[in-house]
Order: C-alpha cells, then structure tokens, then sequence
C-alpha cells in the first residue's frame, strides 16, 4: 500500500506543479497568451513585465504555494513502517514533480516557466532557513543591478553553499538537491545568460505600471 501512495503522492505534486497560473490569470482576465509577449516564459517576472503587478503578484505567490503544497502532500497519506530519513527522499521527488510540472504543465501544452518561484515554494518547506539566505541574496542582488534572471542565477548558484556550509545541512538527498538546483538554475536561463553577456538582457522596472485593461 505504502508503493501506491509514493506514486500517487508523486504524481500529485506533478498536478500541482502544471497548475498554470501565468498562463490562466492572463487568458481570463486579460485575454492575453503572456508566452506570446515579452520573454515568452510564463513565469510571474514576464506577467509583471507584459501585464503588470496586479496580475504578476498573485502568480507569483500560486507559483510558490505550488512548490510548498506539492512538498506537502505526503502528510496527507499514512505511511506506516517508513523512515524519517526515506520520506524526506521522498518529499525531495516531490520537489522534483512539481519543477518539472512548472515547467512543463500538462495543463497549458507543456509549455510553462522556468521552475525557480516552484523550487523556492519546495525550499520552504525542506529548506526554511537556506530560503531566507537566499531570498535576501535575490532582493540585494536584484535591487543592485536590476536583473531578476541574474539574481535567479546567482541564488542558484550560492544555494549548496549555503546549505552546506552555512546552515550546515547533513541529509545527503537534501545536499545533492541543492546541488541538483545549482546546475538547473543556470541551464534554465541560458538564454539570459547569452543576453546579459551582449548587455540586451531586460532590466526588471520597480516603477512598472498596471496595464490597462483591453491593451
């Protein structure tokens, strides 16, 4: 019995994590396909940057709740004879789940954002302490230069270290996941890694006004 439930619960959180918000949020109160505007990414930073914070805002906190509720799931179910140490494995496939959803939600054609608001709904809940390390590494980094991709990157690749080395992490699955997160940030943002080195990369506007409706 214990089997089914890991399946379910896996297969759970890939539900959550397809769970569309920039796309959905776009589509029935905006009329608008964000991935046919800005970066093409439905993520909360495009919806901010093509439809504005009143729309960007609420994606970006479903995009986390995502993350942390797909963690989660595996409260709901009895496991009995299970480790501590084996369902913290399992919550770490969950994670897994969910960023893969995101990023390829069953429910918008496979077709969603790069993970990073997910994962950090995920790091809540298996990594409270690292996450506020990191959330003001982002907001430092991004009030310095302006470019949320950068400081997405930057974060990513800080995040073992600060795992490791700062909140001293010992589970080993939560040390190769925050491994696993370093290399994936970065791949997910090839493309503004290629920009930022040619300097076209959009820089993030804290003064971005509201679009007004039927534009």
């Amino acid at each position: 019995m214990n089997q089914l439930y890991l399946i379910l619960e896996i297969l759970l959180a890939y539900i959550i994590g397809s769970i569309p918000s920039a796309v959905w949020v776009g589509k029935l109160f905006y009329s608008t396909d964000v991935r046919q505007h800005g970066s093409g990414n439905a993520g909360a930073t495009n919806v901010i940057r093509v439809l504005g914070y009143k729309a960007g805002i609420p994606v970006l906190l479903i995009d986390v709740f995502k993350g942390w509720a797909a963690v989660q799931v595996i409260f709901l179910f009895p496991h009995q004879g299970l480790s501590e140490d084996f369902i913290t494995y399992v919550r770490i496939c969950m994670a897994f789940a969910a960023v893969i959803g995101h990023v390829f939600p069953v429910f918008a054609g496979f077709k969603g954002g790069k993970g990073v608001s997910t994962l950090a709904g995920a790091a809540i809940a298996l990594y409270p302490l690292a996450l506020l390390i990191v959330l003001a590494l982002f907001i430092i980094t991004l009030a310095l230069t302006r470019y949320v991709s950068l400081a997405s990157i930057l974060c990513g690749i800080s995040f073992p270290f600060i795992v490791i080395f700062i909140t001293g992490q010992k589970h080993l699955g939560l040390i190769i996941l925050s491994i696993v997160v370093a290399v994936f940030i970065p791949l997910t943002h090839i493309k503004n890694i290629k920009r930022l080195i040619r300097g076209e990369e959009n820089k993030f506007d804290f003064r971005r006004k509201e679009k007004e409706e039927g534009t």
